[in-house]
This record gives structure tokens, C-alpha cells and sequence, in this order.
């Protein structure tokens, strides 16, 4: 623990500089989030840093117990009252920082699983569309079989009366021979 041990001014000097520290940290963090919302998401620096802040939190609160304990031995009641103020505020420091990370942490996890969800939707509209595609495919050789079918009968057609026209004319010349 940095700071741990020594004189109450020295362990609250330890307490402001990591709050210094959580303080700037937490708003590299933001900073990171709203310059690049979806790669920060997913950045293994932002977790690295979000732990880092949260590690240095723990610390100032530990700090803080032991300051705690430490000014309530001050004799003179002026300075345990200032001291008693002097912890107060860094643990409310610590508490309101800690609440930042935590909101920041729950953003991150929101804005994570929405891009989970994101890609999900988009495999699945991929799949179906490649389902639809290949569907409009099928109606459409179905489609284009119906036309060659069609067609098809339409030759027959004219071929039969092509061949029924042949043998009248034939039968008719036949009429005539007899």
C-alpha cells in the first residue's frame, strides 16, 4: 500500500496524490469514451486504466481508515476536528470517484452488449437475406421454366396445327383424285 504507515500528514499527502491520480485517470477514461465510443468498448487499454483507477480508489479508502484512526488520537480538539474534515473530504473524494467508475464501467458494459447484439442481428439479417436471395432465385428458374414451358407449348401447338393443316390439304387433294 503506498503511503501505508507514517504520520497522519504524510499518509493524507499519499490520499491526495492517488486521488490526483483516480481523478485523472477516470477522465482519460471519458475522454477516451466520447473521442471513440465503439473502440472504446472493446480497448484492453481502457479496461487496464478502468482497473488501475478502481486499484487506486481501494487505496485512498484504505488510507482513509487509517487516517480515521489516526486523527481520533489528536489530543487538541482544533486539530482532530480539522483532521476529522481533512478525512471527510477525501473520503467523499474516494466515494464520489468510485461512483464515476462504476457509471463508466456500466456504460461500457451497456455500450459492449449492444455491440454484441449489434453483430448478432447483423449475422442473422446477413443469413437471411442470403435465405431470401436464394429464395427470389428459385422463383425466379421457376418462373423462367413456366416461360421456356410455355413457349414449348406454343411451338407444339403450331406444330399440330401445322401437321392438321398438312393432312387436310392432303385429304382435299385425295378428294379430288377419287
Amino acid at each position: 500500500m503506498e503511503g501505508g504507515g507514517g504520520t497522519l500528514s504524510e499518509i493524507h499527502q499519499s490520499a491526495k496524490k492517488l486521488l490526483l491520480r483516480s481523478r485523472d485517470g477516470l477522465e482519460r477514461l471519458e475522454r477516451l469514451e466520447y473521442s471513440a465510443p465503439a473502440a472504446a468498448a472493446v480497448s484492453g487499454a481502457d479496461s487496464e486504466l478502468s482497473f488501475a483507477v478502481k486499484k487506486d480508489i481501494t487505496q485512498i479508502q484504505s488510507l482513509c481508515v487509517e487516517m480515521d484512526r489516526l486523527w481520533r488520537s489528536i489530543a487538541a480538539k482544533p486539530q482532530r476536528d480539522l483532521w476529522k474534515r481533512k478525512v471527510e473530504q477525501i473520503a467523499e473524494e474516494a466515494e464520489s470517484l468510485r461512483a464515476s467508475l462504476d457509471k463508466y464501467n456500466l456504460r461500457n458494459q451497456k455500450r459492449m452488449r449492444e455491440a454484441n447484439e449489434r453483430a448478432e442481428l447483423l449475422g442473422r439479417a446477413n443469413g437471411d437475406s442470403a435465405h431470401v436471395l436464394r429464395i427470389y432465385d428459385e422463383e425466379a428458374q421457376a418462373l423462367q421454366s413456366v416461360r421456356s414451358s410455355s413457349q414449348e407449348l406454343e411451338n407444339a401447338n403450331a406444330l399440330g396445327e401445322a401437321i392438321l393443316s398438312s393432312i387436310h390439304g392432303q385429304r382435299e387433294r385425295l378428294k379430288v383424285i377419287a
